[in-house]
């Protein structure tokens, strides 16, 4: 009788863990690389972007949220984080190093859900390198980029040979070796697999296989490499804009004033036929096409991954998260790439899908930022909020979309910049900037000598951010 006790009090245990094991709430994390919001759902009509613009419908847009860091390496960092950081592209690494001459330093995202009885996928361009590894061709297993947050780490690399081709591949195992001999764009006959995204997504789908039959609860990131240069991908994107009018950016010309402007060096050094989409008008609306085919092409990737998610019954409690690393001037400020404190370069594309979500489909205007990302999904997971962490928790957004938002900050090199709902200011070398968005959404008039009272208080506030930038 004792030994039956002992036994039904077992099979009950085990029970009761697999029943807490179901109720954990799932994340799926999508990042995708270079992506402004061009996107249809965040307003841009003459894009193709169905399954995005579904995930909008589902849950929550947020049409003012702004990255941290106007680059890859340091905006990954942010989310990854949820703290400020270095404005560097090794952010990351930088950490890492850290950690291995023992130096205390704070959790990261996926670790803090390991912690918490998480199995953890890392899969694409996540952290700055597709895979998380270090070396010469970024396949160096003993320089891991994120120390201790992922189960596992994937990055298939086919015919591009390691992931350091992976990142910047073109058709047929095309890889980058000299940016001049590259071409800045490309569309060729085919299926997604001529390009890596369509690999990343087919181990997406096998993975979530996978942690169906786990029976555990899950935090899997997938990180998308396109629409980041350079724009290459299947004719059957490019074929959907054929005889669609593109329209010219807003303010196109180079800012007369001190800014954060530069010369466009990623892109430029790429492959043009001696065209240069600043002189060519028709040029530069060749480029902006080949950009909105990328963005097609990520989001039919985008599609399979959630369809998949829909397949196993896991949607069902998954929340999922749709994050663009930055954003990306299509010739904005004379500007062809990211790298700057405009607007261009910082509005980026979130949502988030979540049962809990109030009146789903209806966007939020409110200003929010990347490093609220890791607040939102512990407070969504019920999880704790470390107390580290920089931003706060968007669920009361999720609630009710009209609630207020919050400063956002951004920094590159020694600059910084804050956006609240009507202000831009930034604060370089170069002196200072001001605009004001009620009246100048392009940002086409510094007007920060005009209003000297203004400037001093958010003088006050950009110090604040720096502080805790600082900390």
């Amino acid at each position: 009788m004792k030994y039956f006790r002992i036994g039904i009090a077992l099979v009950s245990a085990f029970f009761l863990c697999n029943s807490f094991a179901q109720q954990k709430k799932n994340v799926l994390l999508i990042c995708v690389d270079d992506l402004r919001p061009e996107l249809k759902s965040f307003g841009v009509d003459y894009i193709v972007s169905p399954n995005i613009d579904a995930l909008a419908k589902k849950g929550r847009a947020f049409y003012s949220h702004y990255v941290n860091a106007p680059s890859c390496g340091p905006s990954r960092y942010t989310m990854l984080t949820g703290t400020y950081g270095t404005p560097s592209n090794d952010a990351i690494f930088k950490r890492a190093n850290k950690l291995k001459k023992g130096e205390k330093v704070n959790l990261s995202m996926p670790e803090w859900f390991k912690k918490n009885g998480y199995t953890t996928i890392s899969l694409g361009k996540v952290s700055h390198h597709p895979g998380g590894l270090g070396g010469s061709d970024w396949n160096d297993p003993n320089v891991i980029e994120m120390p201790n947050a992922w189960d596992k780490s994937l990055i298939p690399v086919k015919e591009w040979q390691h992931p350091r081709g992976v990142m910047h591949g073109l058709a047929n195992g095309e890889i980058r070796e000299k940016a001049n001999e590259m071409d800045v764009f490309q569309t060729v006959e085919g299926e997604d697999t001529l390009y890596p995204d369509g690999h990343i997504t087919n181990v997406a789908l096998s993975q979530l296989e996978d942690l169906k039959k786990e029976n555990k609860p899950f935090f899997f990131a997938v990180g998308f490499i396109k629409p980041h240069l350079p724009f290459g991908a299947p004719k059957k994107y490019y074929d959907i804009y054929h005889g669609v009018e593109i329209p010219e950016a807003p303010f196109p010309t180079k800012p007369n004033w001190n800014s954060t402007w530069h010369g466009s060096n990623e892109f430029l050094k790429y492959n043009r036929l001696h065209k240069d989409p600043r002189k060519d008008e028709n040029f530069a609306k060749e480029v902006k096409k080949h950009y909105a085919a990328c963005v097609s092409y990520a989001d039919t990737q985008v599609g399979k991954v959630v369809a998949k998610l829909k397949e196993t019954g896991l949607d069902k409690n998954t929340i999922i998260v749709l994050w663009g690393d930055h954003g990306w001037s299509l010739g904005d400020h004379g500007i062809w790439g990211k790298h700057s404190l405009f607007e261009e370069a910082l509005q980026s594309p979130l949502i988030i899908v979540d049962k809990s979500i109030k009146k789903k489909g209806k966007g939020t205007n409110a200003i929010v930022e990347t490093v609220d990302i890791f607040p939102t999904l512990c407070d969504l997971t019920d999880l704790p909020i470390p107390n580290f962490a920089d931003g706060v928790s968007l669920k009361p957004l999720l609630k009710n979309r009209k609630e207020k938002g919050h400063i956002a900050y951004s920094y590159k090199g020694g600059s910084k910049t804050i956006r609240t709902d009507r202000y831009r200011y930034t604060v370089s070398k170069k002196g200072e900037e001001l605009y004001d968005h009620h009246k100048d959404p392009y940002e086409t008039k510094n007007i920060a000598t005009k209003h000297p009272e203004l400037i001093k208080q958010l003088s006050v506030l950009i110090k604040e951010k720096e502080l805790k930038h600082k900390s």
